[in-house]
């Protein structure tokens, strides 16, 4: 069956970057949407990155665009999240899901995605 696992997560200080991994198995990186979510206490589950090899298309939220890239790393088998220039506000659990198939317009409705990683704490603190 498909499972999902983070790693990479902790402490960073704002304006500094860390990489978060998923390592996945039952399923391919070419096959299937692959995405990273976050959520904070008292907030919703909102899509931070997705990306797609079956339709070619890349989301990001707007919180992040030119902070955050998504990367499918085929050498390690993972998805990657490498986040720079992390702001207080990035705070938050952070997980990573798949789905069967293209992106479509999935990215930002946590509900439609059905396998997720057990999630990593990021926090950005000085």
């Amino acid at each position: 069956q498909v499972q999902l696992e983070e790693s990479g997560g902790g402490l960073v200080q704002p304006g500094g970057s860390a990489r978060l991994s998923c390592a996945g198995s039952g399923f391919t990186l070419d096959s299937n949407a692959l995405g990273w979510f976050r959520q904070a206490p008292g907030k919703e589950r909102e899509g931070v990155a997705c990306t797609s090899r079956v339709d070619g298309q890349t989301y990001y939220a707007d919180s992040v665009k030119g902070r955050f890239t998504i990367i499918l790393d085929d050498a390690k088998r993972t998805v990657d999240l490498q986040m720079d220039n992390l702001k207080p506000e990035d705070t938050a659990v952070y997980y990573c899901a798949t789905d069967e198939g293209g992106l479509g317009a999935t990215c930002p409705v946590p509900a439609l995605w059905d396998y997720w990683g057990q999630g990593i704490q990021v926090t950005v603190s000085s």
